[in-house]
């Protein structure tokens, strides 16, 4: 489970959401990856003036303890599984997603599946080891089977 932002600092990473969304509404030339951004950026309104705070964004802390919605983390999460789908890595999660869009809607398929990679993740950060691809896909194959 790699990532197109491997190696950047929070704040760099926070700075690439805001710039895109600004640049997407400014109807500049886009990256590929720029365009991915804003493409979910859009499908999220609730956090379209809240980008557009630029450094207030980026600076502001979202405690979990507190219940507060890291809306860089959900975004991200949505990129992460993109990426995943599209690559179909792990193998079969591209089926999967295919599965659980027909019931659901491809984005929703997406929320559905955010609990299983932010398991997944948690899980291999709190041991020390990289993501077990296996129980990660198995997770989203029981999600996908389900009626």
């Amino acid at each position: 489970m790699s990532s197109v932002f491997a190696g950047q600092s929070r704040d760099e990473l926070r700075r690439g959401w805001v710039e895109a969304w600004r640049k997407g509404r400014a109807r500049t030339l886009l990256t590929p990856l720029e365009s991915a951004i804003v493409g979910i950026v859009d499908e999220h309104p609730e956090y379209h003036d809240w980008l557009e705070r630029g450094d207030v964004a980026i600076a502001k802390d979202f405690a979990p303890e507190h219940g507060a919605v890291n809306p860089f983390l959900h975004l991200s999460m949505h990129l992460a599984l993109r990426e995943q789908v599209g690559t179909n890595r792990p193998a079969g999660i591209a089926a999967a997603h295919a599965r659980l869009g027909a019931r659901l809607g491809p984005h929703e398929a997406e929320h559905a599946m955010m609990e299983a990679l932010g398991r997944a993740l948690w899980e291999a950060q709190r041991a020390g080891v990289a993501p077990d691809e296996r129980a990660y896909l198995e997770e989203i194959e029981r999600l996908a089977s389900r009626r």
